[in-house]
């Protein structure tokens, strides 16, 4: 019984043992995930490599609460926030004073579009009436082309046809490039390089004429589709369905919803929240990493 006694034991302190050398040796193994970032790419959660110099979003969950309608609801201390909406011709004619009512207090509307098969580029049916009621109402305004731009020509021909289009309007919001990709699109074989070269130059066009240029991304097309550290020096409009702002990168406008429902819209509407620094919090969160 002894002999059985001190067996045991000793196979007790052999495991032991053992335990505590692969826990030294595990020390000494690399973290294969060391300097990126685990994110929700829309389908899934991956691990990324955060583009360098780009300054990372310094939402939080937490910052974050449904309201009684279920709308989300920053309770954060860093911003102040406005509601939105963005729409085009598919909401039909809307009747933009109720839309006020309702308590929204910016509208983002689709000037033009480029022809996926075709690559014409067409004004938006309401555009007209859309960018002059919602003036009318008093809503800030902001407008968006849906590009199928090949390059950085077309995007140039785009901000031309979009700065025609605007002149002589009050747009205060931004002018945003709104590139994503479409099955069978002319423009599906658009490798990186030419789609970041395409908002960048749709980007400088824009801010030349003195106007504020945005980028529309999701989480997908922001991760996989462009080269994010060259549109660093623009605002990102975020497509994020959800609970809060989950995208890893610094955004200001955070389309929360495809489905929305407003009072003087006939039809589902996307929604947005605007976030606007308070004062003392203006600064733009560190980038992850230093710019290489």
């Amino acid at each position: 019984m002894k002999k059985t006694c001190l067996r045991a034991a000793a196979l007790i302190l052999s495991a032991l043992a053992a335990l505590a050398l692969a826990g030294c040796g595990a020390e000494n193994v690399p973290d294969e995930h060391e300097g990126m970032a685990y994110v929700n790419t829309g389908g899934s959660y991956e691990w990324i490599s955060p583009a360098a110099g780009v300054a990372v979003s310094d939402f939080a969950e937490e910052d974050f609460a449904a309201d009684e309608n279920g709308e989300p609801v920053y309770t954060g201390e860093g911003y102040d926030t406005r509601r939105g909406v963005d729409v085009s011709f598919y909401q039909g004619v809307i009747d933009w004073e109720r839309v006020r009512d309702a308590g929204i207090d910016f509208a983002i509307i689709r000037c033009g579009y480029r022809g996926s098969e075709t690559g014409d580029m067409v004004v938006d049916e309401q555009f007209e009436n859309n960018i002059e009621g919602a003036l009318a109402a008093g809503l800030d305004v902001g407008v968006y082309f849906f590009s199928q731009s090949t390059g950085a020509i077309e995007a140039a021909e785009e901000a031309n046809f979009v700065l025609d289009l605007i002149e002589g309007y009050d747009v205060a919001m931004p002018v945003a490039f709104d590139w994503e990709p479409l099955e069978g699109s002319r423009a599906a074989d658009i490798d990186r390089d030419e789609l970041t070269a395409s908002a960048v130059v749709f980007c400088e066009m824009v801010r030349d004429a003195g106007y504020t240029p945005a980028v529309y991304v999701y989480r997908y097309t922001g991760y996989y589709e462009y080269e994010m550290e060259r549109l660093a020096g623009y605002e990102l409009w975020v497509g994020a369905v959800g609970e809060w702002p989950d995208f890893y990168y610094r955004h200001l406008i955070w389309q929360y919803s495809y489905t929305g429902r407003v009072d003087g819209i006939d039809a589902d509407v996307d929604l947005n929240l605007q976030f606007i620094p308070r004062p003392g919090d203006t600064e733009i969160a560190p980038p992850t990493r230093e710019a290489e």
